[in-house]
């Protein structure tokens, strides 16, 4: 009988990521300064409003792939790398989704009609 008690039933060991303290603390500091920056920016209004908000929207992303790797744990290797194609398709089917809901909603504004506008200068006792 073999020591581990999972290899007697089949099981196919899968290596799980430990974290420790060290990862743990890395990844809250790295969160609270691409926290802090974005904040900066706002208060301070260094660039224009397009630029900081493309800058801010960078900085967005980034603190997700931290809080991923940090604490979520999702590397190639975790559950033999089923979170991460889980993850893969997951961005995938929202990046479908919302440029096909960005296309209609354009198509549906380009072909909708004008509307005809009220004259400002008549009342609604004066139409009666």
């Amino acid at each position: 009988m073999s020591a581990d008690p999972h290899a007697a039933h089949g099981h196919d060991e899968i290596e799980m990521p430990h974290a420790s303290m060290r990862d743990y603390v890395i990844g809250f500091l790295l969160s609270a300064i691409l926290t802090a920056i974005p904040f900066w920016l706002v208060m301070t209004m260094p660039l224009s409003a397009g630029t900081t908000g493309a800058v801010i929207m960078g900085f967005a992303v980034v603190q997700i792939v931290v809080h991923m790797i940090f604490f979520l744990h999702m590397t190639p290797k975790a559950e033999g790398g089923w979170s991460l194609t889980s993850l893969v398709f997951t961005v995938i089917v929202v990046g479908i989704m919302l440029a096909g809901s960005l296309w209609v909603m354009h198509h549906l504004n380009t072909n909708m009609m004008p509307m005809p506008h009220e004259p400002t200068s008549q009342t609604a006792s004066q139409v009666l």
